[in-house]
């Protein structure tokens, strides 16, 4: 997914990275990102945004399923469940009861690569964020009856997005398929025998490895006062011990020699597509193109894939490309379509190829690529006055390896050829690079 496109620019300079002190001093900008490091290694990233009387407090951790065990698939997702289940100070839900009842939201995500925690509140009642999210760092009570409830929980998740959802199936086979040596083969979800086997000591074991400050990035944004923030969360996390015995993935998918075919029959209505090639990640020179060439080829219902295979030869009733770009390790550029009733898939297959095929031998117009560098480009400005989105563009690109990574994105993307999103295609989008997946409808 382009998940940049979601998300917003924001013009700033480089500041200068600090120990969190009473009266820090910075180079920065105003409305800019203003950094600080505390000696337990947390580093914090604060925006100040006053334009509405609300801020948006966000923790990262860098966990997500590459992280994981062999044969413990899902631990992250479920230690995200957990997250919200008790401390010896606050019980069980107390945590989104107490920042419900004051006004504000809260929720959280797992991927492949990180784990996010958030919450809006009024401005002038962050506080409790960070209190709440110091205690959890370092006090969760993991209790054994709610392990187990909440297991059956995302269990049950499971069955409903991905067991019971053949083109989530499918898609998920196509991963595993494309990714041999790579923990990017398992799912953020787990599989499923792996998922009934966690128990609680491995999840204290997994919480105490990764939920420690030293590999923790908080990012506040909105109507708050930089100095002030810093002395709260100084207080409230500073003494939080750094963690050891963390194990640092290393491993690297091997490239890929030809092309590998999975077929999946489940009970559907229609036929459905998903062909994925292996392709560099952000800030790699070639992602720029390859961002430029996923809007070209489905950016709306003007773009190639939707004129060609929906509209004129209505060989189906969605296809689509998306550029997987924002992740720590190389991932993939996915094509998937579904059949129109009465179509054959292979028909489908053909006229994707087609269209690949197209954009290598000569290069897209000048107008269609300033058309899909302005959409990229659109998207951050809608998103400006987002509070969250402020926060979680500068925390993504942390991700990646630093929030100063955001300024080259838009730059570089403004630079981008029609050549470039040729050359891209030829270089990433052949046979051997490619694995295919095929939904097969069958009757009940």
């Amino acid at each position: 997914m382009r998940k940049l496109a979601l998300l917003i620019f924001i013009f700033l300079l480089l500041p200068l990275s600090l120990k969190a002190e009473v009266n820090p001093v910075r180079n920065t900008v105003s409305n800019g990102v203003k950094e600080y490091k505390l000696d337990n290694g947390l580093k914090v990233l604060v925006i100040e945004d006053h334009k509405s009387p609300l801020a948006t407090f966000q923790i990262w951790y860098r966990v997500g399923s590459r992280d994981e065990p062999a044969g413990k698939s899902g631990i992250s997702h479920l230690l995200e469940h957990m997250m919200f289940k008790g401390t010896q100070k606050y019980g069980s839900k107390a945590f989104s009861k107490m920042v419900k009842k004051n006004g504000g939201v809260d929720n959280a995500f797992t991927t492949k690569d990180y784990t996010m925690y958030y919450q809006t509140l009024v401005s002038d009642r962050i506080d409790i964020s960070i209190e709440l999210e110091a205690d959890r760092m370092q006090n969760l009570i993991l209790a054994p009856k709610e392990v187990i409830a909440e297991r059956d929980v995302v269990m049950e998740e499971r069955r409903m997005r991905y067991d019971d959802d053949p083109q989530n199936s499918l898609y998920e086979e196509v991963v595993a398929a494309a990714f041999k040596s790579h923990s990017y083969h398992w799912p953020v979800i787990g599989w499923m025998s792996d998922i009934s086997s966690i128990e609680r000591n491995g999840l204290l074991g997994h919480y105490k490895a990764y939920y420690s400050p030293d590999n923790a990035v908080i990012v506040v944004s909105g109507d708050i006062q930089a100095d002030e923030i810093i002395k709260k969360i100084k207080a409230s996390f500073g003494d939080i011990a750094p963690a050891s015995g963390r194990v640092v993935v290393t491993s690297k998918e091997s490239e890929q020699k030809g092309e590998r075919r999975i077929s999946l029959k489940r009970e559907a209505e229609l036929p459905y597509i998903i062909t994925v090639y292996h392709t560099p990640s952000f800030p790699h020179p070639d992602s720029y193109a390859l961002e430029v060439l996923g809007m070209i080829l489905s950016g709306g219902k003007s773009s190639r894939l939707y004129m060609s295979i929906i509209y004129e030869k209505k060989l189906a009733i969605s296809a689509s490309a998306d550029y997987s770009g924002l992740n720590k390790d190389p991932y993939l550029f996915l094509f998937a379509a579904a059949a129109a009733p009465g179509k054959d898939i292979k028909d489908v297959e053909n006229a994707l190829d087609a269209e690949i095929e197209k954009i290598k031998r000569e290069p897209p117009t000048e107008r269609e690529v300033q058309k899909a560098k302005n959409q990229i480009e659109a998207s951050f400005v809608m998103g400006q006055d987002s509070i969250y989105f402020q926060a979680e563009i500068t925390g993504m690109f942390e991700m990646l390896g630093s929030w100063k990574l955001k300024e080259q994105y838009l730059e570089n993307i403004r630079k981008i050829t029609p050549e470039d999103v040729s050359r891209a295609a030829k270089k990433y989008l052949h046979e051997d690079n490619r694995t295919v997946g095929i939904l097969i409808p069958i009757k009940k």
